[in-house]
């Protein structure tokens, strides 16, 4: 491999008390980075973009992407890469070995028919939640109530729940790292205001967000724990802002949460 790939000789282990240093496979850590550079933003970049936002060299960009690309993961247009639909095998490899949303989709299903509203499930990935299993009852509530898709975590019911689920230091220090951008002009983004929306969704249990990730829809979420007690997911009832307020979405939709929570935590 190129100097690109060198790895640290220093048997230490990696701070976060992980395998050592001279275990990780540097080549495949920076291959992966490549990949997740292309979002919905830019799906489309150049090898000096890839660089720049992979802390690569140019030249390394460069072989990364030209390796993704006869791998069949990655397309060039001449100058320009994109993401080939191969991709999603990765995703799919997950979607069909994990056994968390194999466990969530029934109570999730369940739990829509029931009430006839759209509910999902995610976990948190860094900065965002990851959807990991959706059903919509019938009901066109949002684009983003699909497994796969990620939002921030900032502005999401689910986000919060599983923000306000760690060590209280955890959280703040997870919240100082947020870019706090208002994507509606009810988005939250004082951070005193979040933390306290966080400390109130630790306190209740649950949390709720009106119209901050997108106009017109309203989301309840509750944790959910496994049997020793840690949190693994989130899970939430979404609905249309003309059909229900926030007061009667908790009303008539936490009990149902509740239960399906209590259920879950003997599965998960």
């Amino acid at each position: 491999m190129g100097q690109d790939l060198e790895i640290v000789a220093a048997p230490t282990a990696l701070a976060s008390g992980g395998p050592l240093q001279r275990d990780i496979v540097a080549g495949l850590e920076k291959g992966l980075a490549v990949i997740e550079a292309f979002d919905q933003a830019r799906p489309r970049l150049t090898i000096s973009e890839v660089a720049e936002r992979t802390g690569l060299t140019r030249a390394a960009a460069r072989r990364y992407l030209l390796t993704l690309a006869h791998l069949g993961f990655v397309h060039q247009d001449r100058k320009m890469f994109a993401l080939a639909p191969r991709v999603l095998r990765l995703a799919q490899s997950y979607m069909h070995s994990a056994r968390l949303p194999r466990v969530l989709q029934p109570a999730l299903t369940e739990l829509a028919h029931t009430l006839k509203e759209a509910s999902a499930a995610s976990v948190l990935d860094d900065a965002d939640v990851i959807c990991i299993a959706a059903t919509s009852a019938g009901r066109n509530v949002s684009a983003t109530l699909q497994p796969g898709i990620r939002v921030p975590a900032y502005c999401t019911a689910n986000g919060r729940v599983l923000v306000a689920a760690m060590p209280p230091e955890r959280a703040e220090a997870w919240l100082a790292q947020q870019t706090l951008r208002a994507l509606t002009p009810h988005t939250i983004i004082r951070p005193e205001r979040l933390r306290a929306e966080l400390q109130r969704a630790r306190e209740q249990g649950y949390a709720t967000v009106d119209q901050e990730l997108e106009v017109a829809m309203r989301t309840l979420s509750v944790p959910l724990a496994n049997w020793r007690g840690e949190t693994v997911a989130a899970m939430n009832l979404t609905v249309h802002a003309s059909r229900l307020s926030i007061d009667d979405l908790v009303a008539t939709g936490l009990p149902a949460l509740r239960q399906a929570q209590a259920r879950l935590k003997q599965l998960l």
